[in-house]
């Protein structure tokens, strides 16, 4: 297939998927708002970046044409939304979030807006974002998890080239490099995933949607739950191999502002509730490549597929009291394994809100 748009000379397709996965997941919301916390100085600049699916359909229909029908075949791969009913219980909901501060993220959509000013609970994946000193210690309770705590230093894993690079997003991003030079890679890839705009947003303290979500409940006086902790999270990114992470943090440095056009992408198509479309998309869009097919089947086992049966098992006796929202990650709901289909085997009829 005719390449016409070119991402990164030489980004790994597992780079892509970890960094839109970053963003659809929670990791995102609380490792900037803490790690950067009095460390990113510079001003915030203005967003830019690319709508790819747009330029792919004007420059290439035929590529266009096969992304649609790829991300046609995705299970539940369209709506954010959903509506869950089980007899004996008052309906919930179950929305799925981009961790982003953007105000097109932030703003919900009509249907999901009604469905949350009508419920009573709403449920996101850790409370614990809400509480940033509890975070703290979760973190300092583990701080293997996080830092290299031997004589590893992140620029001892680079060469030369690839440390100048990191540097360089890094002051791109206000951020000093010798304040994170024992910082674990995927603390690194999370932030380098993001555009330095919402980095700076993030960092004066804009809330990302389900802090908001769930804060804004509170004012109201709703009932706020958590499916996991901090520490839950941090474990399971935590045990996915050294070698993995610092693949995944090279190609990701390689996407320099290009990571701006991957962020515009995923919220454009968030916006449309086109979850499915993601990975088709961005094969699409790169350059030939070579693929970390192993490496990225572990990171979606661990920190996709692994975690929805835990939110399911977690979110069953909350959700049997009715009138709830649960607000997770956009990429916990499609496939056969995600979440709109295990709570159908948890005997819901689950049909999704347009």
């Amino acid at each position: 297939m005719k390449r016409v748009i070119a991402i990164a000379d030489r980004a790994a397709l597992v780079s892509l998927k970890l960094l839109a996965a970053l963003n659809l997941l929670f990791f995102l919301s609380f490792l900037v708002v803490l790690l950067l916390a009095g460390r990113a100085h510079a001003e915030a600049p203005n967003c830019a970046g690319t709508d790819l699916l747009t330029a792919l359909e004007k420059s290439d229909p035929a590529a266009f044409k096969k992304v649609e029908t790829e991300a046609a075949a995705v299970p539940n791969g369209k709506g954010l939304l959903w509506k869950l009913e089980k007899p004996g219980e008052k309906p919930s909901y179950l929305f799925g979030t981009m961790h982003m501060t953007d105000t097109r993220v932030t703003t919900l959509p009509a249907a999901a807006k009604k469905a949350y000013d009508g419920a009573g609970t709403i449920i996101i994946e850790t409370t614990d974002a809400m509480d940033k000193a509890k975070m703290m210690a979760a973190m300092a309770s583990e701080p293997g998890l996080m830092m290299f705590t031997d004589n590893t230093t992140l620029s001892s894993l680079l060469s030369p080239e690839d440390a100048a690079a990191l540097n360089k997003g890094l002051d791109a991003r206000g951020i000093p490099p010798a304040t994170v030079a024992k910082m674990k890679p995927w603390i690194l890839s999370a932030m380098m995933a993001l555009p330095a705009c919402e980095v700076a947003r993030q960092a004066a303290g804009d809330p990302v949607l389900d802090v908001k979500l769930a804060s804004d409940a509170k004012v109201l006086g709703k009932d706020v739950e958590g499916l996991e902790t901090a520490v839950d999270q941090l474990r399971a990114m935590a045990s996915l191999p050294l070698e993995f992470h610092m693949k995944s943090l090279v190609e990701t440095m390689k996407l320099g502002d290009k990571v701006n056009d991957v962020n515009e992408t995923m919220i454009v198509l968030y916006q449309r509730g086109e979850v499915g479309m993601f990975w088709p998309l961005f094969k699409a869009v790169l350059p030939d490549s070579s693929d970390d097919k192993a490496g990225y089947t572990a990171f979606e086992e661990t920190m996709i597929t692994s975690r929805n049966k835990v939110m399911a098992a977690h979110a069953g006796p909350i959700l049997a009291k009715g009138n709830v929202f649960m607000a997770v990650g956009a990429m916990h709901l499609p496939g056969s394994e995600g979440l709109v289909e295990d709570f159908r085997k948890a005997g819901y009829t689950v049909t999704v809100v347009n």
